[in-house]
C-alpha cells in the first residue's frame, strides 16, 4: 500500500513539473510575444493627408513587424511641434532606433540631440534631416534622378531635339523646407535649361527660380491657386500652354484642377509631370489630364530600411551606395538610394497593377 502511494505521489510530481515547464515556455516564446528581437523602433511620418505617407508608414510598420520589431508609428499632421513631441516620446519610451520622415528638415536638431545622448541610431527616411550630427543614415530614392526623368520625359514628349518650338512652359516644385524639392527641381532644370536658353522652351510667366515656383507643404490648394493666377495673367488671351513641370502629384492634382476648370480637355491638355503615383493622379493619367508620374515603390524603400535597421541592431556594417552626395550641414550622411521609374498610360498596368501595388478596382 505504501509503495503504491509513493508511486502516485511521484506521478503527480512529474506531471506538475511538466505543467510548470510548459507554462514557462509559453510565456517566454518569441512568437507569443510577437517580438522576436526585443527591440522597439520609432517611425515618425509627416502627415496622413498625402496618400504616399500613409503607404510609406503602413509598409514600414508591416515590414518591421514581420522582422520581429515592436513599432511605434506616429503621424504629425504636418505640424512641426507635434512631430518634435512625438519623437521626444519615442526617445523616452525606450525606442532602440528612430526612422524619421521630417516635416521640416531643419527643425529637429534639439530633439535629436537627446537621441544622440542616448546613442539611438537615426535613419532619415526619404527627406534628409539637416543641421544635426545625430543622423546616422539616410534612405531615399535618387531625388536628382527623379527630376532628370521628369525633364527627359518633357524633352521626349515635345520632341525637343527635332522640333523648333517655341513651346510654352510653366514650372512648379515642392516645399522650400523640404530638401528633396531642390534635388527634384535641380535635376529637371539641368535637363530643361539648355532648351530654355536656346528658346525652344519659353517660360511665359518668367518665373524660373526655385523660390518663385516652390509650393509650401506641397499643397494641392496652393498649386491650384497659383496655376489659376498664371492662366488669368498669361493664358486668358488664348496663348497656348504646352507643358507644366510639376515635381509631385499633390501639386499636379491642383494644376490639373485649375486647367480643367479653365476649359482644357484631354485633346489640348499640356504635358504635365508628377511623382508618387497617387491614385488620383493615376486616374488623371488614364483620363488624359496628367501625363506621367514618377513611381517610387514604397515597398522597396521600406524593405531597405528594415535591412538597415537589422544591420544596425546586430552591429553589422550598414549597406549604403552613396557616401558623397548628401551633406546635411554637419557632414556627409551615408545614404542608400533606390532607383525611381516613371509610369504613364503605356506602362502603368505593368508597374502598378501587375506588381500588386494597386488593384484595377482602385483605379476605376
Amino acid at each position: 500500500m505504501k509503495r503504491k502511494l509513493i508511486t502516485i505521489l511521484l506521478c503527480i510530481s512529474v506531471i506538475s513539473t511538466m505543467l510548470v515547464g510548459c507554462g514557462t515556455k509559453t510565456t517566454t516564446s518569441p512568437s507569443s510575444s510577437g517580438n522576436s528581437t526585443g527591440k522597439k523602433i520609432g517611425v515618425a511620418m509627416p502627415t496622413k493627408d498625402l496618400q504616399r505617407w500613409n503607404q510609406d508608414g503602413a509598409n514600414m510598420k508591416k515590414s518591421l513587424e514581420e522582422a520581429g520589431y515592436e513599432v511605434d508609428l506616429q503621424y504629425a499632421n504636418n505640424d512641426i511641434s507635434t512631430q518634435v513631441s512625438q519623437i521626444e516620446n519615442m526617445i523616452t519610451s525606450g525606442c532602440d532606433a528612430l526612422v524619421i520622415a521630417s516635416i521640416d528638415g531643419g527643425s529637429l536638431g534639439t530633439v535629436l540631440a537627446e537621441a544622440k545622448n542616448k546613442n539611438l541610431p537615426v535613419i532619415a527616411y526619404d527627406r534628409l534631416i539637416m543641421g544635426t550630427d545625430a543622423v546616422s543614415y539616410y534612405a531615399t530614392f535618387d531625388n536628382y534622378m527623379v527630376g532628370t526623368i521628369q525633364g527627359n520625359y518633357i524633352v521626349d514628349k515635345l520632341d525637343l531635339e527635332n522640333q523648333a518650338g517655341p513651346f510654352n512652359i510653366e514650372l512648379f516644385t515642392g516645399s522650400p523646407d523640404d530638401n528633396n524639392a531642390r534635388f527634384f527641381f535641380g535635376g529637371a532644370m539641368d535637363v530643361l535649361n539648355p532648351y530654355i536658353e536656346s528658346g525652344k522652351l519659353n517660360v511665359v510667366s518668367g518665373q524660373k527660380e526655385f523660390e518663385e515656383v516652390a509650393t509650401l507643404n506641397w499643397s494641392t490648394e496652393e498649386a491650384q491657386k497659383r496655376m489659376e493666377n498664371l492662366i488669368t495673367a498669361y493664358y486668358a488671351d488664348g496663348t497656348k500652354l504646352d507643358v507644366v513641370l510639376s515635381s509631385n502629384d499633390s501639386c499636379a492634382i491642383g494644376i490639373s484642377n485649375a486647367l480643367v476648370n479653365a476649359g482644357y480637355t484631354k485633346d489640348n491638355f499640356p504635358v504635365l509631370t508628377g511623382q508618387d503615383c497617387d491614385i488620383t493622379s493615376v486616374k488623371n493619367i488614364l483620363a488624359g489630364t496628367q501625363s506621367m508620374s514618377i513611381f517610387k515603390d514604397t515597398r522597396t524603400l521600406a524593405s531597405k530600411v528594415v535591412e538597415m535597421v537589422n544591420q544596425i541592431m546586430k552591429g553589422e556594417k550598414v549597406s549604403v551606395n552613396d557616401e558623397k552626395t548628401y551633406d546635411n550641414g554637419t557632414g556627409i550622411i551615408p545614404t542608400y538610394l533606390c532607383e525611381p521609374v516613371f509610369a504613364d498610360v503605356n506602362n502603368y498596368k505593368e508597374l502598378l497593377i501587375d506588381s500588386g501595388y494597386y488593384t484595377e478596382d482602385q483605379l476605376k
